[in-house]
């Protein structure tokens, strides 16, 4: 199904500019006019690691490997989001696998390195199973040997250099951003468009919510939650 005239009649975005709908006025507009079957693929994307489906796969995860004795060396949070990455994995539509991949891959590798900077525990900060996983967990290289797998390895590499939260953090959104247009070049008005919009639309949104001042405050609190729940080993 093409939505030409879905997409023509909405906000042309830009990584500075200020949404005309609310988030939940821009996905009623984006359900309505999308089929049945593709409103599940928005819905895919709209998956969170607080969602009671999550919930209750978290918990039948964590039962089962105390049957199997079986030790987690993850933190809930981060078994939360492992959850909601393999459902997006398994979806039917390959833009959706591959954006949930993508991201994957990138908040992987740049706790992989902080991992690096600071000593920490690998095995207790990459998320998930894998080919990017486990040379993560066990390459020495510079490039984690991932140029190969992962286009975008020097990148994410380079902007983990970056000391100032609120700069990597946009730099990082532009990234994302980037991939989306390039995922969605040849999709003339198809259903990766639309999914493509509602991602852009929710990286404006999130950051329409943060001053500099306070994007500082707020990093700088994932940064330290992270560390804690993670519960880093020397």
């Amino acid at each position: 199904m093409l939505y030409h005239y879905l997409l023509v009649g909405l906000q042309e975005l830009q990584l500075d500019t200020k949404q005309k709908l609310s988030e939940e006025e821009l996905v009623q507009t984006l359900e309505s006019g999308m089929s049945k079957s593709d409103r599940k693929l928005l819905q895919e994307l709209m998956l969170r690691p607080d969602d009671d489906k999550i919930t209750a796969q978290l918990e039948a995860l964590k039962q089962q490997m105390a049957e199997d004795e079986q030790p987690c060396v993850l933190s809930d949070e981060d078994l939360r989001w492992q959850l909601v990455y393999e459902q997006g994995s398994r979806s039917r539509n390959a833009f959706v696998r591959d954006w949930y991949t993508f991201n994957l891959a990138l908040n992987n590798v740049m706790a992989a390195q902080i991992c690096r900077k600071h000593g920490f525990d690998l095995k207790k900060a990459i998320v998930g199973e894998g080919p990017i996983q486990e040379a993560l967990r066990t390459s020495k290289a510079k490039d984690f040997e991932l140029s190969d797998q992962l286009e975008e390895i020097g990148d994410i590499l380079r902007l983990s250099e970056i000391d100032d939260l609120y700069e990597r953090e946009r730099k990082t959104d532009a990234l994302r951003w980037r991939w989306l247009e390039e995922h969605t070049l040849f999709h003339y008005y198809e259903v990766e468009n639309v999914l493509a919009y509602y991602l852009m639309a929710k990286m404006l949104y999130r950051w329409d919510l943060l001053n500099v001042e306070e994007g500082q405050k707020v990093f700088r609190a994932l940064i330290a939650d992270m560390k804690r729940d993670i519960r880093f080993d020397k």
